[in-house]
């Protein structure tokens, strides 16, 4: 079930969705506490998926320095920088 405890998400919803669908998800989560919640570790070394500076995403919710592009991952799958999903570039949370 992974570490959020949500349970009963089908592959590809909830923790497990991409894209758009699932930084929304992630910003909502656990009534939004989720959101700045410090990742494990140092956090996860990336590059925006929308202007491709690098940056370190260290929360589960987070802007790109240089564009704001929103980026995201989920607790079962925060250790590996290739589940972390961008929102898009016209995606800005709220």
């Amino acid at each position: 079930m992974g570490q959020c405890g949500c349970g009963g998400h089908a592959a590809g919803a909830g923790p497990f969705a991409e894209g758009r669908e699932l930084v929304e998800f992630v910003s909502q989560a656990h009534g939004g506490s989720l959101r700045t919640r410090e990742l494990p570790g140092d956090g996860l070394a990336t590059n925006c998926q929308g202007c491709g500076v690098a940056f370190t995403l260290s929360t589960f919710v987070a802007s790109c320095p240089a564009c704001g592009g929103v980026h995201a991952i989920s607790p079962p799958r925060c250790e590996d920088p290739a589940n972390i999903q961008f929102a898009g570039a016209d995606f800005r949370l709220s």
